[in-house]
């Protein structure tokens, strides 16, 4: 709050990311719509998990486009470990307090659709200056990577809980058993492969158009270069999208922004990883129009909350050294679910009717839990501030120069 000419004026604190406000407007306008029209016949369209795949490809992408590859390799081993060790170990403790809760074996696939951490609402998290930029860069990169590890357990996993839940067959979204879950990585691995052949190729290519290599450079720091740049690394980037949504083929479209990547194209992935994330909070009302399990959702979302402090707390420390005390439990507290948790409710919706009824509440629990600690940590409670807490802050708060002055007028050293 900032006050100018006598009258208050409020604004959206920075640990709250502006499109998390966009996405609660989607949210409301699609459960408006949804109180009038019936989504059943969405779901079982032919296009449904086409659509929902080819959302969720955009977010993958946007996630790993935008990560600093230096701070990933400075704390890979972090990384590795919390995209794997992380990712199984949370997803189990939330399907543990899932199953045991309600003793129902299909809620199994609910704690690996909560499991990981929202990159959109992480991005605008790294602005806050209470984490250090190494805390930051192994949350962001935490965030960008768990996602298609979580899409790839849920994919697979589903199959398990389809079977416990006493359903015949495999679900249209578990990718045909063990024998999709390689013939799978076998499509990711081919898809992965021409996609950086490409854009090896193009780029090859425009050095020899140019001539040389300080050509191609000088070619494309020019409008009509990065114009050029764009268009193509645009149509490569459409063209794998497309092919990743129609098999679910989410690891390809990760590991592919990690290398596919240009100055020129960076407003057109924020755009459209916005945009994704603000249609899948659309879809998600038109379905919470329709009911909504509060109290499955509600423990959901704390158990999801909850496993991020466990594996933050208990686990980080034994492969990141040296992190500081408000550095861990900003990771404690780092939970988020947004774009990929609605994704996969909306994935899951058609194999496992009501996923999207309570994961729809969980996102929002976790959301309310995160910003709730996020000002807590930036307002503490009077009981949790030190004693001399306000007249420190005041003296914090006091202009350099008035600080320095009064010790030299009382004769002593600014020292």
């Amino acid at each position: 709050m900032r006050r100018s000419g006598g009258v208050r004026s409020w604004r959206l604190p920075e640990s709250i990311p502006g499109i998390v406000v966009g996405g609660l407007g989607a949210l409301v306008a699609g459960v408006t719509i949804g109180l009038f029209t019936d989504p059943a016949a969405l779901v079982g369209s032919g296009g449904y998990l086409y659509g929902t795949g080819l959302l969720l490809a955009v977010g993958l992408y946007g996630s790993t486009y935008s990560i600093d590859l230096g701070a990933l390799r400075s704390d890979l081993s972090g990384v590795v470990a919390a995209v794997t060790l992380g990712v199984v170990l949370k997803a189990s403790l939330i399907a543990g307090v899932m199953v045991l809760t309600f003793d129902r074996p299909e809620y199994l696939v609910l704690g690996i659709a909560v499991a990981q951490i929202d990159p959109l609402s992480v991005a605008a998290l790294g602005k806050d200056e209470r984490m250090s930029p190494r805390a930051r860069s192994l949350l962001t990169a935490w965030a960008s990577f768990d996602d298609p590890m979580t899409v790839l357990l849920t994919l697979y996993v589903a199959a398990y809980a389809y079977t416990a839940a006493g359903h015949e067959g495999v679900p249209a979204v578990a990718g045909g058993g063990a024998g999709g879950y390689v013939s799978g990585l076998g499509l990711n691995a081919a898809l992965l492969a021409g996609v950086l052949l490409l854009w090896w190729g193009g780029r090859r290519a425009l050095r020899a158009f140019a001539g040389s290599r300080a050509a191609a450079a000088a070619l494309a720091g020019t409008p009509p270069g990065r114009r050029a740049e764009a268009v193509l690394t645009g149509a490569l980037v459409v063209a794998m999208l497309a092919l990743a949504a129609s098999g679910m083929l989410m690891p390809a479209v990760a590991l592919a922004g990690l290398a596919v990547r240009t100055g020129a194209f960076d407003k057109v992935v924020e755009r459209a990883v916005a945009g994704a994330y603000l249609a899948a909070f659309l879809a998600l009302g038109l379905f919470l129009a329709q009911g909504v399990a509060l109290l499955p959702g509600l423990v959901l979302g704390v158990a999801a909350f909850g496993a991020q402090a466990v594996v933050a707390l208990g686990v980080m420390p034994l492969f990141v050294r040296g992190l500081e005390r408000r550095d861990r439990i900003a990771l404690g507290l780092g939970q988020q679910n947004g774009i990929t948790a609605v994704l996969i409710a909306l994935a899951l919706e058609r194999d496992f009717p009501g996923t999207v009824s309570i994961v729809g509440p969980a996102v929002l629990v976790v959301n309310l839990l995160h910003g709730t600690s996020q000002v807590l940590l930036a307002h503490p409670p009077r009981p949790w501030r030190r004693r001399g807490g306000p007249e420190l802050r005041a003296a914090e708060e006091r202009p350099s120069g008035r600080v320095a002055q009064e010790p030299l007028a009382k004769g002593r050293s600014p020292a």
